[in-house]
C-alpha cells in the first residue's frame, strides 16, 4: 500500500537519523525469567541450557540484548532473588559452564547479555549472614547488615516502625547463641532477605569485585534490581503512619530506605569499573522514585547507563496521559544525555495484554481477565507506540505472543511469596510468570520435556511459537516485522525527542525523521489524513478507495507511515 503526504510536515526536527553512538541507546532488550523460558532438562523448571538452545529464536525476533532474571545459587525463597552466592549458579539452573556456554553462543550470534545483579540484600544463606547470626552481638559481619537492639523493656519490639514490602515488619529477631532473644535484623522484603548495610566498605569492596567477576565471564552489562533502595538515612529514623509500603514504589517522597542521595555515589564507583571494560558495558538501575526526574539523577553521564521507566508502564491506555508521560520521560533524560527507556510487562506486573483488557486506572496488577480481545488488540498498539518512541525498549518473554496473565491459577498452585504473606501486596505474579509454550502440542507445549513448574492453559496452545509463525495477522509476526522495520528506518531507534502533530481527541499522532506514527486510544474509528506509505499496522487498515488524502484509523490501533 503506497500513499503519499496530503502536506508537507514542518516544524522544529527531531534528532538527526544515524545518531546512535552506544548501542544502548535504542537497543531493544529481551527479558527472560529463566524458570519460565526454557526447560533443556526436562524436570520442569526452565534453566540456562534451555535458553541456550532458544537464542536462535531470539535472534531472528531482532532484539540486540538478553537480560536474563537472577540464577544464582539461591534457596529461592523469592524466586532467586535471595542470592546466597553471587558467584555461582543454582544447580536449577545449571553450571557456571552453561552460563559461559549462553553468554558465548549470544555474542555469536550478535546478542548482547545482561544479568540481574541483587545488591539491597542476600538471602539468609549467605555465608556473611549465617556467621554474622552464628558469632552473635559484637561480630564484625553483623556490620555489613543492618542488625539492632529492639526498642521496649525487653527488645521486644522492632527498632523502627519500618514495613517489609511483603507485608509485617521489616524486622525479625534472632535468637543468641545461647539461646536467648537477641537483635533484630532488617529485610525490606521477606525475612530471608537480610539488608545489606552499604555504610560498611566491605559491602562496597564485595560488590565491586562481583562486578568484575562477571564482566570477566563477558557478559554485556547488569541490571541493578532495587537500585534506589542500598542506602538507608542516618539513624534508620520512623516514617510515621504513611500506609503500607506496595512492591511498585511509593507516592511519598523522602522516604528514609528508598532514593537516598548516598547511592549516587556507588553507582559512581561502578561506572568507574564499566568503562574499564571494551565493548560498552552497561548498568541499568531498577529506580523506583516518586518522578521522572528523580529517576534521572541516576543515569547521570557518571553513573549509569539506563533506568526503566516505570511512570510508562503504570500509565493507562489513554491518550493524554500517553502523551504527557511521554513528553515528561523524554524530557528528564535529555538534561543527562541518557536514553528514555519504554517498557509495558515484566516479572512483577500483569502482563499489557490483561491490564488493557478492562477499564482504566486498574493500576499494574490486575486480577480479572477482561476482555481478551480487547486486551490483545490494544497490547498491539501500545507495542508499535511503544517501539516508534526514541530510545531503548523492553519486552519480556511471551508478550511478542501475546500472552494474557493467567488469572485462574488454582490456589494450590501459586509460588508467589507475597501470596502467603498476610498485609502484604497482591501476591500475584504468578500470572505472568507461568511458562511460555513453545509448541502446539507437548507435556508443557514444547517448554520441556517434564511438564511445567505452573501449570499452563489449554488455549496457549494456540499461541505458541510454532502456531504463530508464518501467520501474517499474529503478534508474533507483527513483533518480527515491528522490529525489522525499526532496525532498518533511519527514523527509529535513538533520539531524544518528537514533534506532535495535531490530532482528534484520543489520537496521538507524532513526527520523527521520515517517520509518523498515528495512534488512536479510542473505541471507534477516526479519520486522519493520510501520512505517507504505510509501513506496518498494529491491526486490520481499511483497503480501497476514501476520502482522497484521508484514511480511517480503527479503534484501539497503531499505523507506522513512511514519509
Amino acid at each position: 500500500m503506497t500513499q503519499h503526504l496530503a502536506a508537507p510536515l514542518t516544524g522544529p526536527s527531531d534528532d538527526a537519523p544515524g545518531d546512535r553512538s552506544g548501542w544502548w541507546r535504542d537497543a531493544v532488550i529481551y527479558q527472560v525469567y529463566p524458570r519460565s523460558f526454557a526447560d533443556g532438562n526436562g524436570d520442569g523448571m526452565g534453566d540456562l541450557d534451555g535458553a541456550r538452545r532458544r537464542l536462535p529464536y531470539l535472534k531472528e525476533l531482532g532484539v540486540d540484548a538478553v537480560w536474563l532474571s537472577p540464577f544464582y545459587a539461591s534457596p529461592q525463597a523469592d524466586a532467586g532473588y535471595d542470592v546466597a552466592d553471587y558467584r555461582a549458579i543454582d544447580p536449577m539452573f545449571g553450571t557456571l559452564l552453561d552460563a559461559d556456554a549462553l553468554i558465548r553462543d549470544a555474542h555469536e550470534l550478535g546478542l548482547r547479555v545482561i544479568v540481574d545483579l541483587v545488591p539491597n540484600h542476600s538471602s539468609e544463606d549467605h555465608e556473611w549472614f549465617r556467621r554474622a547470626k552464628r558469632e552473635g552481638p559484637g561480630s564484625a559481619l553483623r556490620e555489613r547488615y543492618h542488625f539492632r537492639p529492639g526498642k521496649g523493656a525487653a527488645g521486644e519490639l522492632p527498632p523502627n516502625d519500618w514495613e517489609s514490602i511483603f507485608g509485617g515488619p521489616a524486622w525479625t529477631r534472632t535468637t543468641d547463641p545461647d539461646g536467648t532473644p537477641g537483635e533484630w535484623y532488617l529485610h525490606l522484603f521477606a525475612p530471608e532477605q537480610p539488608d545489606f548495610n552499604w555504610d560498611n566498605p566491605a559491602v562496597a569492596d564485595e560488590f565491586r569485585s562481583i562486578l568484575r567477576f562477571w564482566l570477566d565471564m563477558g557478559v554485556d552489562g547488569f541490571r541493578v534490581d532495587v537500585a534506589h533502595g542500598l542506602v538507608k538515612a542516618a539513624g534508620l529514623p520512623d516514617i510515621g503512619g504513611r500506609g503500607q509500603l506496595r512492591l511498585l514504589g511509593s507516592s511519598d517522597e523522602g522516604l528514609p530506605f528508598f532514593d537516598q542521595d548516598g547511592v549516587h555515589e556507588i553507582y559512581r564507583s561502578w561506572r568507574t569499573i564499566l568503562d574499564e571494560y571494551p565493548g560498552d558495558r552497561i548498568a541499568v538501575a531498577e529506580a523506583w522514585t516518586p518522578t521522572v526526574e528523580r529517576t534521572a539523577n541516576y543515569v547521570r553521564p557518571d553513573e549509569l547507563h539506563q533506568a526503566f521507566n516505570f511512570q510508562y508502564l503504570s500509565t493507562s491506555w489513554v491518550g493524554p496521559a500517553l502523551r504527557e508521560v511521554i513528553d515528561v520521560s523524554l524530557a528528564a533524560m535529555r538534561p543527562v544525555g541518557a536514553p528514555a527507556t519504554w517498557v509495558l510487562s515484566n516479572h512483577d506486573v500483569t502482563r499489557h495484554a490483561t491490564r488493557f483488557a478492562g477499564p482504566p486506572g486498574g493500576g499494574t496488577q490486575t486480577r480479572e481477565p477482561g476482555d481478551r480481545t480487547l486486551g490483545l488488540r490494544r497490547a498491539r498498539a501500545a507495542t508499535l507506540l511503544m517501539l516508534a518512541l526514541p530510545g531503548s525498549a523492553y519486552i519480556y518473554q511471551g508478550e511478542e505472543l501475546g500472552l494474557p496473565d493467567v488469572t485462574d491459577l488454582p490456589d494450590e498452585a501459586r509460588q508467589d511469596p507475597s501470596y502467603f504473606r498476610a498485609s502484604g501486596q497482591d501476591g500475584f505474579r504468578d500470572g505472568c510468570r507461568v511458562p511460555i509454550p513453545w509448541t502446539r502440542t507437548g507435556s508443557s507445549y514444547g517448554f520441556g520435556t517434564g511438564g511445567s513448574w505452573l501449570p499452563q492453559p489449554e488455549s496457549w496452545a494456540a499461541l505458541s511459537v510454532e502456531a504463530q509463525t508464518g501467520d501474517p495477522g499474529s503478534t508474533l509476526e507483527l513483533y518480527r516485522s515491528a522490529l525489522a522495520v525499526r532496525r532498518e528506518h533511519p527514523g527509529l531507534g535513538a533520539g531524544t525527542s518528537v514533534r506532535w502533530l495535531d490530532a482528534p481527541d484520543g489520537v496521538l499522532v507524532f513526527a520523527r525523521p521520515g517517520f509518523v506514527c498515528t495512534v488512536n486510544t479510542t473505541d471507534r474509528a477516526v479519520r486522519i489524513p493520510v501520512r505517507g506509505g504505510l509501513l506496518l499496522a498494529s491491526g486490520p487498515m481499511p483497503a480501497g478507495p476514501g476520502t482522497p488524502g484521508e484514511t480511517e484509523l480503527p479503534a484501539d490501533t497503531t499505523a507506522w507511515w513512511t514519509v
